[in-house]
């Protein structure tokens, strides 16, 4: 088969959600099936590290699309070109974008429509074209991949597709996560907070995360148990994060809040690896992969009771409310207060976490796009 592929996204310096996925499902698919070809798609010059064997063959496309004008040229006009000059066969895209202007039988991955949910917090004009184009392109799709059960039904449910023609592939882990030894969780607790142990956020900041709850909660953590528990938010600022900077700056505990803007993946595998909880307490999430990434590190989670989030948990976390600060302040308080908890819900994690892996992503999404093509 001819395999086209929108790697418009795969960056180096952001390897998050969507990147993530694209990159571990693709990688997969390339190792396991070289009798294909792949044609990788990029909007600029691309990684090397992001071509995975001699079975894919890099394009780059113009315009750089970033910006929801650029969007409509690069997959209406520039893509279906491309796709008819290489004769491909299907075509896959793993951030939820897709051309309508052609024929060529198509996979689209769904990671979440909090768009639908919470349109005040996305800019005008990308609000905008989400709100035309984002139905338009599960109509049009010729299969979809959802990354959870939540997301599956909110789709269906949303836009009014057939439920046979989404199918549930998971989000897994990157490499590294993984429990660290006693000695190098000092190390780290040593490095950024002053060797104490810490309550941990890591994800990007914007009114849905919710992160500003986190602070709140932690500084009532603090003032009723006066332990000397930290704070730790790997969290790069993305938009509309006033609340978020108001709430931190005005923290009564803020000295003991550290606030990572941007570090290296190794850093924060180690950081969620050394902490004492995950906190993790979004309004919606299309997944939640932090949570995830705890348990693979032997970290008890606390999190959201909404969307996706007790779908990836289970019953390994505590669940909270997330528009309840005094639930969070008590899941915090539980877990410090009861060594059995953290036992407990580590043990539970380790079943849970076997139920997410890459290799399942990459052979689901495989078979979809060779049925597409035997069809």
């Amino acid at each position: 088969m001819n395999i086209a592929v929108n790697t418009r996204v795969l960056l180096s310096s952001r390897m998050e959600g969507v990147c993530r996925y694209i990159h571990e499902t693709l990688k997969q698919m390339v190792l396991d099936h070289p009798e294909d070809e792949f044609f990788f798609f990029f909007d600029r010059p691309y990684d090397e590290q992001f071509i995975y064997g001699p079975n894919v063959t890099p394009v780059v496309i113009n315009p750089p699309a970033r910006h929801p004008i650029l969007h409509y040229i690069w997959f209406e006009i520039a893509l279906p070109r491309a796709l008819k000059k290489y004769q491909i066969d299907v075509f896959y895209s793993g951030d939820t974008y897709l051309s309508l202007s052609t024929h060529v039988p198509t996979v689209l991955v769904c990671h979440d429509i909090a768009y639908a949910h919470y349109p005040e917090h996305i800019p005008w004009l990308t609000r905008k074209y989400y709100q035309y184009f984002f139905p338009r392109f599960h109509q049009r799709a010729d299969k979809i991949l959802a990354v959870s059960r939540a997301t599956k039904s909110d789709i269906i449910s949303k836009y009014k597709l057939d439920a046979d023609k989404v199918v549930v592939a998971h989000n897994s882990v990157k490499e590294g996560m993984q429990p660290l030894d006693s000695s190098d969780r000092q190390n780290v607790k040593d490095k950024y907070t002053a060797g104490k142990d810490y309550f941990i956020y890591v994800g990007a900041v914007h009114p849905r995360k919710n992160v500003a709850s986190i602070i709140k909660a932690f500084d009532k953590f603090k003032e009723q148990t006066q332990s000397d528990m930290k704070l730790v938010l790997v969290a790069r600022v993305a938009w509309n994060a006033h609340e978020f900077l108001d709430t931190l700056a005005t923290a009564k505990y803020k000295q003991d809040i550290i606030h990572l803007k941007e570090i290296y993946n190794e850093e924060v595998n180690a950081l969620t690896a050394s902490a004492f909880a995950m906190v993790y307490i979004s309004f919606f999430e299309g997944f939640g992969l932090p949570i995830l990434e705890a348990m693979h590190c032997d970290v008890p989670v606390i999190c959201s009771k909404v969307s996706s989030m007790p779908e990836v948990a289970g019953d390994a976390a505590i669940l909270v409310d997330p528009y309840s600060i005094s639930e969070i302040t008590q899941a915090m308080q539980d877990l410090y207060t009861d060594p059995q908890l953290r036992t407990v819900l580590v043990q539970k994690a380790r079943v849970q976490r076997q139920k997410f892996d890459w290799k399942k992503t990459a052979d689901t999404t495989y078979k979809e796009i060779q049925n597409l093509v035997q069809q």
